[in-house]
């Protein structure tokens, strides 16, 4: 459409919809609505684009929420598709990248973990994975947590002795680790153990995990007898160990997935205005554990309406099992089924049960859910008035939607990190989290002050940029900064130099009390005098977990910088030395500490090292 000029005015709400709709095929497609600052507002499929939009042409008869975004509706755009399901797949692509104000959304979307036992090395190892899947290896998952694959993995040491430490640790061993010493892994590195009985051990382990357990452990039982008879006694103990982790970790299943070899379950509950979708993964036979979502959507949204939304949304970078369970029928079934077989290359029946054993999860998966809002709701109601208290305790019109808490941290002015942390009403927004890494050799080591300007400055230009282009959602309604007086003036200083002042952004310091003692903070505010508040003050004690995240966080992004500095290659250094020839550098000689001592001669004779390259590393370490 081309752009009105001033004798033209700008069509928006209902008139720019009846605009697009007379260039609109009756074909599938997608749709986007944007606002006036070019925001996303929503996005949408539909079976014929033209009687889709349509819909929107009449005010009357739409719920609140519908008839406000098309009010507000500036422009729109469009994208023709062959199918409604590749129609479907887009839209849920489109939703979790521009996440519009008026889409059910699907929030903390996380990759989950899966176990890897890699096949690329002679003695197997097993790892926690995440990621697109190109190690050669056997992939189990997905887990529901971190925490499920670190308790699977502690069974798999103790049941078939695996290792777990990379191979540059491998292939510098010279006597078996602690590992071996409390019988979790049976030490392939120094030839404790036959290579091809280490490989039946990870494929028993494969085995497991694919759910032939009473398999397994009925073979072990079988093994430990015929060595106790043949008075093998040390054998006999350590294959009963085995069989009493595998014992262990299958009664540890919080549900019984008797009959069920892959499945996920979802069960949504509802109350007021908020949802919960609880989610149950089942892989070969067993329970690899649980999660729970809150989606945002409006009021007024049917269970089925959410349902349909998460799952295409939650399928949408993850493979799915070939049955999904659900409480609730949701919107478009066939359709979504047709779009995860599309994804998969084979059947995905999503069933809702009625009576037996798979009815019995789902209603198990239901309680979860309702006890998992009902928490959210407390939650929620007692943030939203921490969040009032804040705004009265620093006299802001209203409460924060959105708090970023500043802090920095650095040993002698090394490896310096500025941290920031985000809180809102649903509590830390921890996707939101930032690290500044601070490489400004002007700096005098340990300075604070300098350390905070260089972080704000980032922070801001970033901000202003993106409010210019139209995204103003992540301006923060509150700034409260790990300090006292004089970081609150160089933070005033740095936003000052990109236009910004303190009426701009809500600032706050808040500095530790006297003898840093918790509870007699001080905090500062431009044009306001230091004030503390009461010390028993529940609101106080919000402040101080904001802070204490923030401290938190930066401390933590310090020590993995310093670690990587520590573990840094010194060959990394030298122009010149990719991966290959490092790694063919390092078998030569052992060690970066080896390559350090030896002679120009011998660094000639390392296959990939020219002439050249040779005398560079040797002029490297041997400077003088």
């Amino acid at each position: 459409m081309p752009e009105p000029t001033d004798s033209q005015p700008r069509l928006r709400g209902v008139d720019i919809i009846k605009d697009n709709l007379t260039r609109l095929p009756a074909r599938p497609g997608v749709y986007r609505m944007f606002g006036d600052d070019d925001t996303v507002l929503y996005v949408g499929k539909a079976k014929s684009l033209k009687a889709r939009v349509s819909s929107y042409t009449r005010i009357g008869g739409q719920t609140q929420r519908i008839a406000a975004m098309i009010m507000a509706t500036a422009r729109m755009e469009f994208v023709v598709t062959e199918t409604e399901t590749e129609a479907l797949l887009l839209e849920a692509s489109l939703i979790k990248s521009l996440k519009p104000r008026y889409n059910i959304l699907l929030r903390d979307d996380k990759s989950f973990p899966y176990i890897l036992i890699r096949r690329d090395h002679d003695a197997p190892q097993v790892l926690k994975y995440r990621g697109s899947k190109k190690d050669r290896g056997d992939y189990f998952g997905p887990f529901a947590s971190a925490n499920a694959v670190t308790r699977t993995i502690d069974t798999l040491q103790k049941a078939f002795l695996l290792r777990t430490c990379e191979d540059s640790v491998y292939s510098t061993r010279q006597r078996p680790c602690m590992l071996h010493q409390i019988k979790r892994c049976s030490a392939p590195c120094v030839g404790l153990i036959q290579p091809e009985d280490y490989s039946a051990l990870a494929d028993q382990a494969a085995d497991f995990l694919r759910g032939k357990a009473t398999d397994l452990q009925t073979d072990l039982a079988e093994q430990m007898s015929q060595a106790a008879e043949d008075m093998e006694f040390e054998r006999a103990a350590g294959l009963r160990d085995r069989i009493r982790a595998l014992a262990h970790v299958r009664a540890q299943q919080d549900i019984n997935p008797d009959g069920i070899e892959e499945a996920d379950i979802f069960s949504i509950a509802m109350e007021g205005g908020l949802s919960a979708v609880q989610v149950f993964f089942i892989r070969a036979g067993q329970n690899w554990g649980a999660t729970v979502h809150f989606p945002r959507h409006e009021k007024g949204e049917s269970d089925g309406e959410i349902l349909a939304a998460f799952l295409v949304q939650f399928y949408d970078k993850r493979p799915p099992p070939r049955l999904i369970l659900t409480n609730q029928g949701p919107s478009d079934r066939e359709l979504i089924a047709e779009a995860l077989e599309l994804k998969a290359d084979r059947k995905v029946e999503i069933r809702t049960p009625q009576r037996g054993e798979k009815r019995s999860l789902v209603e198990q998966a239901s309680r979860n859910a309702a006890e998992a809002l009902s928490r959210k709701l407390a939650e929620s109601a007692s943030q939203a008035r921490l969040l009032k208290e804040v705004a009265k305790a620093f006299d802001l019109e209203d409460p924060p939607g959105r708090i970023e808490i500043y802090d920095n941290s650095h040993i002698q002015g090394s490896n310096m990190v500025g941290g920031m942390v985000v809180a809102g009403p649903d509590g830390f927004e921890k996707g939101q989290y930032r690290k500044f890494n601070i490489k400004d050799t002007s700096l005098e080591p340990g300075d604070d002050y300098g350390m905070m300007r260089g972080v704000m400055r980032r922070r801001f230009a970033r901000a202003l940029k993106e409010r210019e282009e139209g995204n103003g959602a992540n301006w923060p309604d509150l700034v409260l900064i790990d300090g006292g007086l004089g970081q609150l003036s160089a933070v005033i200083e740095a936003i000052g130099d990109l236009g910004l002042s303190p009426a701009d952004i809500n600032l706050v310091s808040i500095a530790k009390g006297v003898e840093r003692n918790a509870g007699r903070e001080q905090f500062f505010q431009p044009e306001r005098a230091p004030f503390r508040l009461p010390e028993n003050a529940p609101v106080l004690y919000y402040l101080q977990r904001l802070r204490d995240e923030a401290h938190r966080w930066a401390i933590g992004a310090h020590r993995a910088k310093r670690s990587a500095d520590i573990k840094k290659n010194p060959l990394d250094e030298i122009e010149g030395i990719g991966p290959s020839r490092k790694k063919a550098l390092l078998q030569y000689f052992g060690s970066a500490k080896g390559v350090s001592r030896a002679k120009l001669a011998d660094l000639k004779e390392v296959e990939g090292v020219s002439a050249a390259l040779a005398e560079r590393i040797y002029g490297h370490f041997n400077s003088g």
